[in-house]
Parts: structure tokens; C-alpha cells; sequence
């Protein structure tokens, strides 16, 4: 992967995860003209959960974020499949879903999520400026403590 969105990743000391394999009947992403709507994905690289537990139990709220960042990078790993590589083809992200494995009074979540809405504005710049929802959860797939789903224009 080349390009301006890649050299803000090296930046940033991260890297593309390879594609999450479905844990379920779908599949990573569906398309319909310039927009891609992206499955939710868990912090997981190469199949192994690198978060989980309960945020506000087990999960603090710094590691809880660098989950949310980690299911950002698997959405950016199915976009990449989308657009040939070139994430510099993504024209908005539009929208973004966060849901948190959180106890529940946990009063935190948007807080969680924003570890994966940063990253979008330091990729995208206001481009990567979105609508969100942020959701507590009693369950999440594998036990992950955070999951994330996406909407994206691209070209």
C-alpha cells in the first residue's frame, strides 16, 4: 500500500492488519455505487483477540481505546480489499457504529469509540470527520471488549 493515507500510517507507527475471516454468515462488506458498508469488525489480528473483557472491569479505558483502534484498522483492511489497495480513494467516512463490552454503568463508551474516530481524522483528516453512535454491551463476539462497523464513500 502506497500513498498519502499509507505515509500517515507509517506515522503513526501502525500498519493494515490482513482481512479478519467472517465469524459468521456475511461478508466483510457490501457496496452499493461509491458507497461501501463495512461489517463490524473486533480487535482481533490474524484471527487472535487482542482485547477482551469487560471495559471498566478488566479493560481500562486507554486499552479499551487502542481496542477501537484495532477494529478501525480491520474495517481499513476490508476497505482495502474494496479499493485495490488505494485508501487514498476514500472519499468520506460517513458514519461509524462502536459498541463496547462495558459493565453496565460504565459511563465512558463515546470515549472508547473515540479510539476509533481518531484515527479516522488523523487519516482523513475532516474527511474522516463522521456521524457515530457509541453503545454498551452486554456480549460481543470471542469476548472482545470492542467492536466497530463503518460507512465510507469512496471512488
Amino acid at each position: 500500500m502506497t500513498g498519502i493515507v499509507a505515509q500517515r500510517l507509517a506515522t503513526l507507527g501502525l500498519t493494515i492488519p490482513p482481512v479478519p475471516q467472517p465469524r459468521g454468515s456475511f461478508k466483510p462488506y457490501s457496496r452499493s455505487g461509491s458507497l461501501v458498508f463495512l461489517a463490524g469488525q473486533i480487535c482481533e489480528w490474524n484471527g487472535e483477540v487482542r482485547y477482551a473483557g469487560q471495559v471498566g472491569e478488566t479493560i481500562d479505558l486507554a486499552t479499551a481505546q487502542k481496542a477501537a483502534e484495532l477494529c478501525a484498522l480491520n474495517l481499513l483492511a476490508s476497505l482495502s480489499l474494496v479499493l485495490d489497495g488505494d485508501l487514498d480513494r476514500v472519499v468520506c467516512c460517513h458514519r461509524l457504529g462502536g459498541f463496547a463490552l462495558a459493565k453496565p454503568d460504565y459511563p465512558d463508551v463515546p470515549k472508547v469509540i473515540n479510539g476509533a474516530s481518531d484515527l479516522m481524522l488523523a487519516l482523513f483528516g475532516e474527511n474522516g470527520r463522521h456521524a457515530r453512535t457509541s453503545v454498551g454491551v452486554a456480549n460481543l463476539p470471542a469476548n472482545a471488549s470492542v467492536e466497530v462497523d463503518g460507512i465510507f464513500e469512496v471512488s
